[in-house]
């Protein structure tokens, strides 16, 4: 069992369109984006909130020093926009989708299956 925070966990969303993810991610939301990695399923969990990322990963247990800043090009502007992100895989990946479960997350556009 994996060790995480016992403070209330900040809620993160899937997007069935990419867009609509960065979108959020971009307006400061928690968007958590699926894929796989040589064949592995992964997600990043990506905000322009430094703040939100940080409070997301503590409560998946991960360490601060952990999470990776990446600009990310706003798709309505152009302009780029301060991201940070989570590479979760494995049990931090679980852990992250079991919790979005529970909290049931708001969605823009139409969430993913």
């Amino acid at each position: 069992m994996l060790e995480t925070s016992s403070a209330l966990s900040p809620v993160w969303s899937e997007f069935e369109s990419r867009w609509d993810g960065m979108r959020h991610a971009l307006s400061g939301g928690l968007w958590l984006h699926r894929f796989r990695l040589n064949g592995e399923p992964m997600a990043h969990l990506v905000s322009s909130d430094r703040d939100a990322i940080l409070r997301a990963g503590c409560a998946l247990g991960l360490q601060r020093q952990w999470v990776q800043f990446k600009p990310l090009c706003d798709v309505d502007t152009g302009e780029q926009v301060d991201c940070w992100h989570w590479d979760l895989l494995r049990e931090r990946l679980s852990l992250a989708l079991e919790l979005a479960a529970e909290r049931a997350p708001l969605t823009i556009g139409r969430p993913r299956p």
